[in-house]
């Protein structure tokens, strides 16, 4: 059992039924009234988010989930096949266990699957990670006095907003949880 002192930003915690993560959490102590912490919870099975509120030491249960280093190696449609670094074993995923992550797989992509009790219940992937501009606009000279972007299509299919100078071919740095760009990789 832990307390709402023992909150930190990726615990994963039983709440309703659930396995939620934290994505982040404040402590808030009010001038008149108990202090309570105002959190909001990403459910690891169906990445729903949601905000909730518990008072302060309230016991909350925490879910112990181990770490395992894998591989992505290829999807057949149906599943998402990942092998372990260590026993080279394959591990057979679903769409809705991968989550949207799907859209940032490339191959030999090094991922983290987090598992509880054996089933795993969430793929982690880079935070950054760089991708190839697949098909883009040209940008037109002059437009870069108004910071314009333009939309991109990049190797894993996803399409993000890039600045002007940015062409096809060229590599960037993509932030995946904002999905993003960051920057243009040099060569």
């Amino acid at each position: 059992m832990a307390t709402t002192a023992d909150f930190r930003n990726s615990m994963v915690i039983e709440h309703k039924g659930g396995l939620w993560k934290i994505v982040e959490f404040l402590h808030v102590k009010p001038g008149k009234g108990p202090a309570f912490v105002r959190t909001k919870l990403k459910n690891i099975r169906t990445s729903q988010v949601v905000d909730e509120t518990f008072r302060a030491g309230e016991k909350v249960t925490e879910i112990r989930v181990e770490a395992r280093n894998l591989t992505y190696q290829y999807n057949d449609g149906q599943h998402y096949y990942f092998m372990d670094n260590d026993t080279y074993e394959q591990l057979a995923l679903t769409t809705d266990q991968v989550g949207s992550v799907t859209d940032f797989l490339t191959d030999n992509l090094e991922v983290t699957v987090a598992f509880h009790e054996n089933d795993p219940v969430e793929v982690r992937i880079p935070q950054h990670m760089n991708l190839k501009v697949m098909e883009t606009e040209p940008g037109v000279r002059g437009d870069t006095a108004t910071g314009g972007s333009k939309p991109a299509a990049l190797e894993t299919g996803v399409v993000v907003q890039v600045p002007l100078f940015i062409e096809k071919g060229e590599t960037i740095r993509i932030d995946t949880r904002e999905r993003r760009y960051i920057e243009r990789v040099k060569k």
